[in-house]
């Protein structure tokens, strides 16, 4: 491509640093800014560090660096919607939302204002530009494809973003890094939720929504254990339920809101953590809406293989998709995001798991609500 001028979100890790690095090399005009997302308190929260690295990765590379504050924003249309959801039982992804509302919004909207050509970022995605429009496409390293978390964004933002890791494999992304003495060559790649990190989750959570004690119960509605609120579980969680006893271990197949109940099965392939088809909702297509009905492959959540799905729309706004195999662990208000071969065609958002003619499954049946495919 023509040499452009170009501004690189640069969070404080390897994989937008090398994004910087490589354009520059290409000889682009290229300048480093970095996101303040979050007004960071805590142990946890690494914005204070991030920015730090940041600034001394553009300093090596010799490139301008900034700081742009979209906290407020962030607050009101991320993390509101977070704690939202969260608090109504939901299990929400707002790395997708921080994308759609942030990145490739309010980030790229201040670079265009700034006479950018394009915006890039650290992302392993690819970017098809062609006369049929532009394509989202798998990065090449399938352990770190990050195609998943980018299908709300529309195809008039990806057109103004360049993805530079998108042909590289991490190991190449760290390796580059090293021999050019970039400072932050061997930095822990982040975890967990961008504004907390991992360690202190629930802690975190409780700060806001508190908490709402219990029952844990088996289809059977024996209580099992007490839980500190439904908004703490997501549907086939096994760890800190502090279910013991015999047997198999304890996994989370379903809330009931109106009862503030968690209801809880034995075993990892227990058939009420299954479903094959499930009903989603607020679709972002990346290229315009696909033809129905749709044969594909699918994820309902991040590093999932692509399972095979036949969809099509199920009135009302909705949209049901139907797998070859059953799917384990659907969870409301995450994501269902659609490919055909490595090509992100968009998504939307989970709201029920369902039979194959869209019955919604009731666990509180128990053994006799089994899905029959």
């Amino acid at each position: 491509m023509k040499k452009s001028r170009i501004i690189v979100g640069l969070s404080g890790g390897v994989d937008s640093a090398v994004a910087a690095l490589r354009l520059k090399d290409q000889g682009h005009d290229v300048t480093a800014v970095f996101m303040r997302n979050w007004q960071g308190q805590g142990e946890e929260c690494t914005v204070e560090e991030d920015h730090h690295q940041a600034r001394l990765v553009a300093a090596e590379i010799g490139i301008p660096f900034y700081s742009f504050n979209f906290s407020d924003r962030y607050w009101d249309h991320v993390f509101e919607r977070f704690l939202k959801e969260y608090k109504e039982g939901f299990t929400p992804n707002p790395d997708i939302l921080c994308n759609k509302e942030i990145k490739f919004k309010a980030f790229l909207d201040r670079c265009l204002e700034l006479d950018a050509e394009y915006i890039a970022t650290g992302h392993y995605a690819r970017i098809r530009r062609d006369d049929a429009g532009i394509a989202l496409c798998k990065g090449l390293d399938a352990s770190k494809d990050q195609s998943y978390f980018l299908y709300a964004v529309p195809g008039a933002a990806l057109n103004k973003s360049l993805f530079p890791l998108g042909e590289l494999e991490k190991s190449d992304v760290r390796a580059i890094a090293k021999e050019r003495g970039l400072p932050n060559f061997d930095r822990k790649d982040s975890v967990g939720i961008c504004f907390v990190g991992q360690a202190r989750f629930k802690t975190f959570l409780s700060d806001y929504l508190g908490t709402s004690k219990g029952d844990i119960i088996d289809v059977e509605c024996r209580i099992l254990g007490q839980h500190d609120g439904l908004m703490y579980h997501t549907i086939g969680q096994r760890k800190g339920l502090g279910i013991g006893g015999p047997g198999e271990p304890w996994f989370v197949a379903g809330k009931d809101m109106e009862r503030n109940q968690l209801i809880a099965v034995q075993g990892a392939k227990h058939p009420l953590l299954y479903a094959p088809a499930l009903i989603f909702d607020d679709p972002s297509w990346v290229n315009g809406e696909p033809e129905w009905p749709l044969t594909g492959q699918a994820k309902i959540r991040y590093r999932q293989e692509d399972q095979d799905v036949h969809i099509e729309p199920w009135g009302n706004g909705q949209y049901i998709a139907r797998f070859s195999i059953p799917q384990r662990a659907i969870s409301p208000c995450q994501s269902i995001v659609i490919y055909q071969g490595d090509q992100c065609l968009g998504g939307g958002i989970i709201r029920v798991a369902c039979d194959f003619e869209g019955r919604p499954r009731d666990v509180r049946q128990g053994a006799n609500s089994t899905i029959k495919t």
